[in-house]
Parts: C-alpha cells; sequence; structure tokens
C-alpha cells in the first residue's frame, strides 16, 4: 500500500468532515502526518524524521519486525474465535501466569483495556456481591460508561459522581496532602481510603472493589509511596472488597526492575485482579483480565457464559507471545533500566539550572517533568509546558503532557529509546527553557 493516498491538506479536510470532531489530533492547530514509523521514530508524508516519546503502545517498537511476521504467519493460517480448542491461547496464558505471582491464574482475554477494567468491575462485583468502588482522585480507566463513572478525570466533566463511586486522595508526594517531608506517607495515604470505608459502611453500602493504577499517568506520571498498597488491600479486604491493579499503561516491563508496576510496592504484595493492555499487542488491539481461582469461580457460578468475539484469537495471541519473546531477547527491562535512569539523571541536572522544573520523578521509562511557576507554591506551568511542547514539536520529537493542570510532560516511549534519544530530548528542552528565559517570557501571563 502508498503510504500516503492524499495529500496533507486533503487528509486533514476528510478527518474533519468525516471523523468525530471530540476524536482529538495531536497537535490540533498544525497535524503532524505519520506515514510510515520504525523503532521509536516516526515518518512524516515528506520523510523527515519523529523521535517518539508519546507511543508507549508501540511497546517493543514501531513495526518491529518480528511481531510483524508473527502476525502475518498466523495469519496466514488461522484465525478464528476462542471457543475452538487451539494452543496460541493456552500457551500465552502460561507466559503471562510466568511474569505474575503464583494466585493469578486465570486470564480472560479482550480487545482494550477499557473492556478489561470494565470485566473487573463485573468480576469484581460478582464475587463480592457489592456495588460501591474506591478510586484515586483523577484516575481514568476507559471510555466505556462504566469506566467513566470511574474515572474522576472524566466524570467531573460529565454527569458528576456517582453515589456508589468514592474518591480517595492521590497518593502524590510532590504536590498532595502528604508529601516527601512526610515520615509515612504510605501509611498515611492508605489511611485516608480506612476512612473513606469507614464512611461507605456508615452509609449502609459495602465495597466492591478499589480500582487504582498501579503508576498513575493521566494524575501525573505518579509514583506511589512505599507501603501504600499493601495497607489499602489490608483495608479493602477486611471490608469484604478485592484490590484491582490496573496495568494498562504500566505493565509488560515499563518499569524495567520489575514485570509489572504493583511489585514496585514490595514481593508481598499481590493485587486479587490486574488488568493489562496498550502495550500487549503493541499496537494490536490485545488485552486481558488476570485473577484468582476464587473470582472466576463465582463469575462461573453465575450461569452466564463470558464470550469475547475477537479475544484471545490465534493471531492476538501470536502476536502477545511475539511480544514477550523480544522483551526478553533484547533486554527491554534492561534498557528500560539504563535508559530510564539516565533520562531522570539529566533532567535533574536541568533541574538545577532552570527555576521553572519543580519536580522530575519516575521509574524505567514511565518519566515526569513537573513545570511550576514557582517551586514554593507549586502552581502549575500549564501554559509554559503547552509551549515547551510545541517547541519540541518544530525540533520533531513528539512529547504530551499530563497532570489535572496539564504541566507533566510525561516520558512513555517505546522501549527500544537509547542513551542518544534521552540526550536529544534533554537538550532540546535545555535550550527551550534556556531561551525562554533570555527573552524573560512569561507564558502565564500571556507574553507568548
Amino acid at each position: 500500500m502508498a503510504e500516503e493516498r492524499f495529500k496533507k491538506e486533503k487528509t486533514l479536510e476528510m478527518r474533519q468532515r468525516l471523523i468525530g470532531q471530540s476524536c482529538r489530533l495531536f497537535y490540533s492547530e498544525d497535524p503532524v502526518k505519520i506515514v510510515r514509523a520504525r523503532g521509536q521514530y516516526l515518518f512524516d508524508e515528506n520523510g523527515k524524521r519523529y523521535l517518539d516519546c508519546i507511543s508507549n503502545v508501540q511497546h517493543v517498537g514501531h513495526c518491529h519486525p518480528a511481531i510483524t511476521k508473527a502476525a502475518a504467519a498466523q495469519m496466514d493460517l488461522l484465525n478464528t474465535n476462542s471457543r475452538f480448542l487451539h494452543d496460541n491461547i493456552v500457551l500465552y496464558a502460561d507466559r503471562l501466569a510466568a511474569t505474575l505471582p503464583k494466585k493469578l491464574s486465570v486470564f480472560y482475554f479482550v480487545n482494550s483495556g477499557s473492556e478489561a477494567n470494565d470485566l473487573a468491575l463485573r468480576l469484581a462485583e460478582q464475587y463480592t456481591q457489592h456495588e460501591d468502588v474506591i478510586v484515586l482522585d483523577h484516575a481514568y480507566h476507559g471510555h466505556l460508561k462504566s469506566l467513566i463513572d470511574i474515572s474522576p478525570y472524566k466524570f467531573r466533566k460529565l454527569a458528576g459522581q456517582k453515589e456508589w463511586v468514592h474518591v480517595a486522595p492521590l497518593p502524590d508526594t510532590y504536590r498532595g496532602i502528604y508529601r516527601e517531608e512526610h515520615p509515612n506517607p504510605g501509611q498515611a495515604y492508605a489511611d485516608t481510603v480506612k476512612d473513606l470505608i469507614e464512611e461507605i459502611n456508615k452509609k449502609g453500602r459495602k465495597i466492591a472493589a478499589f480500582f487504582a493504577e498501579s503508576l498513575p499517568s493521566v494524575g501525573g506520571q505518579i509514583i506511589l509511596p512505599q507501603g501504600y498498597f499493601s495497607k489499602v488491600a489490608e483495608y479493602v479486604r477486611s471490608a469484604g472488597g478485592v484490590f484491582v491493579a490496573d496495568e494498562v499503561q504500566t505493565g509488560f516491563g515499563r518499569a524495567g526492575t520489575h514485570f509489572w508496576a504493583f511489585q514496585l510496592q514490595g514481593e508481598h504484595f499481590c493485587p486479587d485482579i490486574v488488568t493489562m493492555g496498550k502495550p500487549m499487542g503493541n499496537g494490536h488491539p490485545l488485552a486481558c483480565v488476570a485473577t484468582t481461582v476464587e473470582i472466576a469461580g463465582a463469575f462461573t457460578a453465575n450461569g452466564v457464559e463470558y464470550f469475547n468475539t475477537f479475544g484471545g484469537n490465534p493471531v492476538s495471541c501470536a502476536i502477545g507471545l511475539a511480544v514477550l519473546d523480544v522483551i526478553e531477547k533484547e533486554d527491554l527491562r534492561g534498557n528500560a533500566i539504563r535508559v530510564g535512569t539516565h533520562l531522570k539523571d539529566l533532567l535533574k541536572k536541568l533541574q538545577l539550572r532552570h527555576e521553572i522544573i519543580g519536580d522530575v520523578r519516575g521509574v524505567g521509562l514511565f518519566v515526569g517533568l513537573e513545570l511550576v511557576t514557582d517551586r514554593q507554591n507549586k502552581t502549575p506551568a500549564t501554559k509554559t509546558a503547552a509551549w515547551v511542547v510545541k517547541r519540541l514539536k518544530e525540533d520533531r520529537i513528539c512529547v504530551s503532557t499530563d497532570g489535572p493542570w496539564e504541566n507533566v510532560l510525561k516520558f512513555k516511549p517505546p522501549m527500544c529509546f537509547s542513551m542518544e534519544d534521552a540526550e536529544l530530548v534533554v537538550q532540546c528542552i535545555d535550550r527551550i527553557l534556556t531561551d525562554m528565559e533570555a527573552k524573560n517570557l512569561k507564558l502565564e501571563n500571556e507574553d507568548i
């Protein structure tokens, strides 16, 4: 197929006419038209190369030949639904089980992180026979109606908070209610969940689940304090609920030191349900829910079959297996440690040079750079962050923002991101911030 069927202007005109306008483009004022990609690089219609710091979905790199080969070979042989007996689905489930704690031994394959999280809700409700859910402030768990209901990031802009949804403080030790100087922020934040459970019980309601990303992403690339998950799980289980770890953004080795980000909370912590998605198929729609025999048994006991037309099909599982192979063969977890550490170190050195950098945080290739107008009050530098993103685009580096105030530059690149890539990004950010300071630009006051 040709790389480009229409000129950029025609493609944009057709998109504006044919595609819902709520489906927004990156760089909407001047979109980039991408026609091919390889590894951590994107190429526009003119052959210009862009460094991709955004695409955590293309986990092992865009268009990895091993993934393409596995997909084409299986597609040429068979692709049917999972009601037919086939080796791929059990091979893949067995490989995933080897990465997880032993009690997470039953798998349901679906097509997206949203489907996985919706199914996790159903599993929790069926097992506990309760309805209420506790989520973290600013959380996002997917685009289905059930998930918008448990995503403060979305529901506050729409119909508001449902009676059965309860919001706990985000354990942000940079700007949250308990900060780095607190002697035990993990315990302190966990106790806010304990207090919330007591309030819920006083109303005669019962908890089905505590639902959290293992590393909150939309919340601003947050690294949770040690001990938080273990104590929360203790409180939630005592109240009859289950603990759901959303690994859709952070699973499959992005943290580097561990395959799953929830494992950062200690080797003795294990969720009751884990959801996974985005990086799982390297761009192919593939997602999954892992849970215990007991929870799966309760779901089966309701007498209603669970069937997913495309979930766990032979092609999807062949791709999933190939992704696991590449992660191992190319030591991408090791690369995440080495390059992620280097990137963080470089950004921390940049923080010493630029007052606007309030915080540098992250683990592996999950890194956030928070911009503030003053470090004492931590006032979000939202417009400055947007300006830096725009200027980086001019340098052909794709970065985006996150956080409640969109003032956190986020780095979740393909896992093949290199030392040289990290150095290039930081050099460009340094130059942009230096230029702003030299011109005395005050972007938060519309001085642009």
